[in-house]
């Protein structure tokens, strides 16, 4: 396909996308939710036809040498597609955000002033592997009232043109645009630029989730708003007043859980006070599930690891490899995360209520949790139904970006005839 004529395709699917999204933002919850229901259903229907594309895909990404991680992501079978399913039944059922009054107030004068969630518009989301994104996307924006365009990486992509056609037969099994929810045409490279740049102003905002050379690209290149995070450098810290039992789970859930998921622990830090009695107990049930580990000195001289080095504070592993650091208290670990991580998510492991308190409130990540696994980070935990990603900036969403948080807000004012002296 020339690059003409794909710019003509992707001009007149924005075009496409702008016109459904007015359609949306007008239909009646109860028509949005119906879709949202149709969706669920028309993805359990053409599941066979899912699960061959996306087997294809799986098949297509082992041959041209996809990590294991990455092949993780892709992967579906029966009970990840069924669990993408329920997903969006959850979503179905969540308070619809659009029209909420977030806060209202009088003024002296006799104005009644309300804030009111609105949809943001059409929303462009750029990703890579995950085809389940796709329909968390797709159910969470028509809940919010938006539009969505999707650009899928090749990995992914006949497993997302199967995910898309089934929610797009449920947009028209509740009479609503089928438009509402668009797959670009093509994989091609170039299609990314074309959305970067707005498509003639048809994309509000864009969503990129990949690695972090795309995501990078995207925060440097837009020239629309983005909700972003470049990666989940995450950490648990282990404090001298943790229960070893939480100590020892909590660390093995949060990096072994499921490695391949942006809210799984890289770094291991533990007080020096503790140290010497939980960092076996630990490194023994990592090491049961394949774990490898790799520590500063004072780590090494505990348990016999690979020697860490600067780097692997700063890297995101999204394998079964673990960073280990010693730290003198809770000012360092916090040193620590301010220095190395990337805003995503952190945990502290204690029974000290204070100690928990203030890394609660000093620790400056989108998430942060006491005595609670780092693989918590997910929108369907949270409550959400899903998430289309864990955004780690500080503008309008940050954590898991659900139906909420693809709203924007409008004022209302309600008046007597006021005029202004």
């Amino acid at each position: 396909m020339s690059a003409d004529t794909l710019q003509v395709q992707m001009r007149e699917l924005g075009r496409r996308a702008r016109e459904a999204a007015k359609a949306i933002a007008l239909a009646s919850s109860a028509q949005r939710t119906a879709a949202i229901e149709a969706m669920g259903r028309r993805l359990r229907v053409h599941a066979g036809t899912i699960l061959e594309a996306n087997a294809a895909d799986v098949a297509k990404g082992r041959e041209s040498g996809l990590s294991a991680a990455v092949l993780d992501r892709l992967q579906l079978d029966e009970a990840r597609l069924r669990a993408i399913a329920d997903g969006i039944d959850t979503i179905a059922a969540l308070a619809d955000p659009v029209g909420a009054v977030i806060a209202e107030w009088s003024r002296p004068n006799g104005l009644r002033i309300e804030r009111v969630r609105t949809p943001i518009g059409v929303i462009g989301m750029i990703f890579e592997s995950r085809p389940n994104v796709a329909a968390d996307a797709g159910a969470l924006a028509l809940r919010a009232g938006n539009a969505l365009i999707l650009r899928g990486g090749s990995d992914s992509a006949a497993s997302v043109a199967a995910i898309v056609d089934a929610l797009r037969e449920g947009l028209v099994e509740a009479a609503l645009p089928a438009d509402a929810i668009q797959s670009a045409p093509s994989t091609d490279r170039a299609i990314v630029g074309m959305m970067l740049a707005g498509l003639d102003g048809a994309i509000d905002v864009l969503i990129p989730r990949g690695g972090k050379a795309l995501v990078a690209r995207v925060q440097q290149e837009a020239r629309v708003p983005v909700f972003a995070h470049l990666e989940g450098i995450c950490h648990t810290y282990v404090h001298s007043a943790a229960a070893p039992d939480k100590a020892v789970s909590i660390t093995v859930n949060a990096k072994m859980r499921r490695v391949s998921v942006c809210g799984a622990t890289e770094t291991l830090l533990i007080d020096r006070a503790v140290a010497g009695a939980l960092l076996p107990m630990i490194a023994e049930a990592l090491r049961s599930q394949g774990c490898t580990l790799r520590g500063d000195a004072e780590a090494q001289s505990i348990v016999a690891m690979d020697a860490a080095s600067d780097e692997d504070w700063r890297t995101e592993y999204l394998a079964p490899v673990l960073a280990i650091r010693v730290v003198d208290g809770i000012e360092a670990a916090m040193a620590h995360i301010a220095q190395y991580g990337s805003g995503h998510t952190e945990c502290i492991v204690t029974e000290d209520a204070k100690a928990a308190e203030t890394f609660l409130r000093e620790v400056d990540s989108a998430i942060v949790l006491h005595n609670a696994s780092t693989q918590f980070a997910d929108g369907g935990e949270f409550g959400f139904g899903g998430e289309i990603g864990i955004a780690t900036g500080r503008l309008h969403a940050r954590g898991p970006i659900g139906a909420e948080q693809l709203t924007t807000f409008k004022y209302v004012v309600h008046g007597a005839g006021q005029i202004r002296p």
